[in-house]
């Protein structure tokens, strides 16, 4: 191996890094918007509340499906 292989081994386990943070921070983002909207939707319609956490509950659960599988991925391009 080169140098200029191992420098730009370096900088792509250094990018695969910094996207696992973004997914992570996106999941936290997205999750926290699902939240707020809920609430706010359980404030003006409080009869809906058993709908609106199940729909939550549900979205939450693929918004975290997607940063688990770009962390995922983000780690295979570190290891890998």
């Amino acid at each position: 191996m080169s140098v200029m292989d191992v420098i730009l081994l370096a900088v792509e386990q250094g990018y695969a890094g910094i996207g696992a943070g973004l997914a992570a921070i996106g999941a936290g983002i997205g999750i926290g918007r699902i939240g707020g909207s809920a609430l706010e939707a359980m404030a003006r319609q409080p009869e809906a509340t058993g709908d609106l956490r199940a729909n939550m509950i549900v979205a939450a659960a693929l918004v975290e499906g997607v940063a688990l599988f770009a962390v995922i991925i983000c780690l295979l391009v570190a290891l890998g």
